[in-house]
């Protein structure tokens, strides 16, 4: 089955034959629909905290970095803009020269002003047409301010990574997502010595260009808000990388030889892995708003952040007790209260097991990765949701799922879809060091049966791709989790070119 040039390519890649052989049965096997409990619910799976209880989390927070506990920020910064311009490439691809009423190119051009980039696009366009974009749209020439946002030889916007195009207009200047995530980042997780800890995951084909914008915008931005910046950068290690199959599983290959395809955020597990902190901030490049804006989302990173670090006060006394043997019965019934008020992990086998066995399972249960994820309430937007999730020793723990993981045919399961209150927006904060300050080896928390199989094509040809356990799904479903619920001020993701429209990023 394997040439000589597939085994070079492997290895080149850091793939073993077994790997990829596991990742062909795969495809013929399928992912298991996931066992639900439960949605997760305000006191049922997500916590609400009171205004004290909040403050009490600010505090604690504060304490942690004045005490000079470690903190990176961590930013999937690797996707291409593409997508957010889809509507664009549709109407410059198609017949009509106008756009039709009440379409997203029609809503843009009626705005087209209130875009942070307006004034680059219109000196592109006086460059390449040697007319202003109002002349342009006064004359009709819809399709070349369209291009002049989206192809290679205008702003190039469809080919750029979305951390580098402009969102937000100031009064004297314009800033890139990356921006608003470095002034972010100097607002919540600034250490006491005043370095503020930044990783981007990239893709190989932008590095360079990030590496030029931070070059240009961190000094100003160091001296602006008396940080000193430790930015590093990654991209997805090829080892991560999954084959592609035939509709029918056979090895897909072009040119004789083997497509492998990036693995989707779930590789990102390995990058993550090579953080050197203790805590760890997740989220996405293009959730970021305006300095005048962002106040929510400041005191909500604090809220998580410190919630975290005093969950993770108890496990560490717990564990010592355990580990020092300082321990008696009603103690492990705190241990036991614990679990299930705070991390929300259930199991019946704990009512049957013997009071030796029950300590190491409660050991073994705290004994790992921990994560405070914010949610917010269910207003329509896109996200995967909270639920209470069965795992593979038969315990239940709070879990984020994609429709993709959830039987559609299992009625009871569609009436907890329905009844599901809040979805994910991608706001984390981790612990990702053992209570004696080791790391620990992420992939090993992986539920490898959480991934997903999709329909592509590539030059006309139908193929299957594979998709590894999601970051903040199945590559950490066997963490502690948390969940909190965070207003919906929180969340401005932009998805589409006219989500810039919204109030939340007009500044």
């Amino acid at each position: 089955m394997l040439t000589p040039e597939d085994i070079k390519t492997l290895e080149k890649k850091g793939i073993t034959q077994d790997e990829l052989m596991a990742q062909i049965d795969r495809f013929k096997t399928g992912f298991p629909y996931l066992r639900l409990a439960n949605t997760a619910t305000i006191g049922a799976g997500i916590i609400k905290l009171t205004p004290e209880e909040q403050n009490n989390a600010i505090d604690r927070w504060q304490k942690y970095l004045n005490e000079g506990g470690e903190v990176c920020k961590f930013v999937p910064a690797s996707g291409a803009a593409s997508r957010m311009f889809k509507s664009l490439f549709s109407f410059v691809d198609g017949d009509d020269d106008v756009p039709s009423e009440g379409s997203d190119v029609a809503e843009l051009i009626e705005n087209i002003h209130n875009l942070a980039f307006f004034g680059e696009l219109d000196d592109i366009c006086r460059d390449i047409y040697s007319k202003s974009v109002e002349s342009l749209i006064e004359e009709h020439r819809y399709k070349d301010v369209i291009n002049a946002i989206i192809s290679e030889k205008g702003m190039n916007y469809g080919n750029l990574p979305k951390g580098l195009l402009t969102f937000h207009k100031y009064s004297d200047s314009t800033r890139t997502p990356v921006e608003e995530q470095l002034v972010e980042g100097a607002q919540t997780a600034s250490q006491n010595d005043g370095i503020v800890n930044l990783h981007f995951t990239v893709s190989t084909n932008h590095r360079e260009l990030f590496k030029e914008k931070l070059a240009a915008v961190v000094p100003d931005c160091e001296q602006r808000m008396g940080v000193k910046f430790n930015i590093s950068m990654s991209e997805q290690k090829p080892s991560t990388d999954t084959v592609a199959v035939n509709p029918d599983n056979t090895l897909f290959r072009e040119g004789g030889n083997l497509v492998f395809r990036p693995g989707g955020h779930g590789a990102l597990i390995e990058n993550l892995n090579d953080i050197d902190a203790a805590v760890v901030f997740i989220k996405n490049i293009d959730n970021v708003v305006p300095d005048s804006r962002r106040a929510a989302t400041l005191q909500y990173k604090q809220v998580i952040a410190g919630y975290l670090i005093q969950a993770h006060d108890m496990i560490e006394k717990y564990l010592n007790d355990i580990e020092n043997g300082n321990y008696d019965i009603e103690k492990v019934r705190d241990m036991i209260a614990f679990l299930h008020q705070v991390l929300n992990v259930r199991d019946e086998r704990m009512k049957t097991l013997e009071d030796a066995e029950l300590v190491l399972y409660i050991k073994e249960k705290l004994n790992r990765p921990l994560r405070v994820c914010g949610m917010v309430k269910n207003e329509g937007e896109p996200g995967g949701g909270p639920y209470i999730a069965y795992n593979q020793d038969g315990s239940t723990s709070p879990q984020i799922l994609e429709s993709h993981q959830i039987d559609p045919a299992n009625t009871d399961y569609k009436a907890m879809v329905a009844q599901a209150t809040h979805f994910n927006p991608v706001d984390l904060v981790c612990y990702i060091k053992d209570i004696k300050g080791n790391k620990f080896n992420l992939p090993e928390y992986v539920d490898a049966n959480t991934g997903f199989i999709s329909s592509k094509s590539l030059h006309g040809k139908e193929l299957r791709a594979l998709e590894l356990p999601g970051l903040w799904n199945g590559a950490m479903s066997n963490w502690n989790t948390i969940f909190i619920e965070v207003p919906i001020d929180t969340f401005n993701p932009v998805k589409t070119v006219n989500d810039l429209l919204r109030p939340a990023h007009q500044g």
